[in-house]
């Protein structure tokens, strides 16, 4: 039921417009963002979604000259060059600058709910061909994705291609240095194999540490999948850790050791030959917050951190006890999930949150374990949830 205006009026020499809805409840609207936000055709282009009107026009001191009320579902506003702006009630009601109802309009835009896990992860699995052709199962997907951080697809055919389709479903998949093309067609797909002078240490069959992929570079990409298309029998099972939960741990237990991890520009490279050939450096902070201190990236990937260290002498083993500190934390039995995949499962999980790691397996001369890997950006994955939210709920 959309809301309805009881009364609306200006406040603060024309600054303002208060609107009291029918509820008892408040808002206050700054004019320059109502002026800013008008919804007139001179003023917004609804084909695009976008605004028309040149920020260079705008009075950011404007005032309102009159404002109404217009069946108490829309309010209309008179400015003093005589531009008439109107503005519907459920949209307004849904920008209230109230510190509670930023909070409900964040929450529905970027979805920011989080369940932490250790080893008592019980590994979400769905279908692989549901979510390909059922919009609520990949709504389902993609909520527990964006909640839980992994997910686990399974039936998908054991060849090449599959992460293709994946891609057509979300959007597209990234391309990075990493990738192969095909009869010259860009493919952003990777093989994980054992090969011979490896160009990564995931194409070899040792051990590989907890990690997240490509800090190296400014944007690394926020979802990863790896699909198992042949599995070795011995060795080669997956670990994975909540990387969110452990820097929260850590932040608790050495809030030093924390600070030094969060304020550190460690260096990473990868200089090498794949899709084409690279020389890639970058800096980064292993676990990356935002303005309010709340973990939103970690960046750790011990084979791509540099030989370069810029930072003075004296803080280099403060930073490594940290970083030992942290990486203990990662490995401890109550805080790591181990799983082996099988043929025909691909595993999605979010880079920037999940750290993933691998056992060993024993070398052949014959290839004993592959995976087709790729990537795409959380803009991607969560655009399609978006507008799955909003086809499965039947709502904006």
């Amino acid at each position: 039921m959309s809301p309805g205006i009881q009364k609306v009026e200006a406040l603060d020499e024309g600054h303002f417009v208060c609107v009291e809805w029918e509820d008892g409840s408040e808002s206050s609207y700054p004019c320059v963002w109502l002026r800013d936000n008008c919804q007139c055709p001179l003023c917004f282009l609804p084909s695009a979604g976008a605004r028309k009107l040149l920020f260079e026009d705008l009075d950011v001191n404007i005032v309102v000259k009159q404002v109404a009320l217009a069946d108490r579902k829309k309010i209309c506003i008179t400015w003093p060059d005589e531009h008439t702006s109107v503005y519907e009630a459920e949209w307004l009601k849904k920008r209230c600058f109230s510190e509670e109802a930023r909070a409900v309009m964040q929450a529905d835009l970027f979805l920011p709910e989080r369940q932490f896990w250790g080893s008592d992860l019980q590994l979400p699995k769905i279908p692989f061909e549901e979510i390909m052709y059922n919009d609520e199962s990949a709504y389902k997907w993609l909520c527990t994705l964006k909640k839980v951080g992994i997910v686990l697809l399974t039936g998908a055919a054991t060849r090449q291609g599959e992460l293709i389709r994946l891609g057509h479903r979300i959007g597209f998949l990234r391309l990075t240095f990493y990738g192969q093309v095909c009869f010259i067609i860009s493919l952003p797909t990777w093989q994980v194999q054992d090969k011979a002078d490896a160009n990564n240490v995931a194409y070899t069959t040792g051990r590989l540490c907890f990690h997240t992929d490509y800090p190296v570079l400014q944007h690394p990409p926020g979802v990863q999948f790896l699909h198992c298309i042949k599995q070795t029998a011995a060795g080669g099972e997956s670990e994975v850790v909540d990387g969110f939960h452990v820097s929260n741990k850590l932040k608790k237990q050495n809030p030093e050791a924390y600070q030094i991890l969060s304020s550190t520009a460690v260096d990473y490279t990868d200089v090498g030959v794949d899709y084409c050939d690279f020389a890639v450096h970058c800096k980064q902070r292993i676990i990356d917050t935002d303005s309010r201190g709340q973990t939103i990236r970690i960046n750790y990937n011990n084979a791509t951190r540099d030989t370069v260290f810029d930072i003075p002498a004296e803080k280099v083993r403060p930073f490594y006890a940290a970083l030992k500190e942290f990486n203990d934390l990662l490995n401890s039995a109550e805080h790591k999930f181990t799983y082996k995949l099988k043929p025909g499962d691909i595993v999605t999980f979010d880079n920037w949150r999940v750290l993933h790691g691998r056992q060993s397996y024993p070398s052949s001369s014959e290839v004993t374990r592959h995976l087709e890997g790729a990537y795409a950006d959380w803009d991607v994955v969560m655009s399609r949830l978006r507008l799955l939210r909003k086809r499965v709920l039947n709502r904006d």
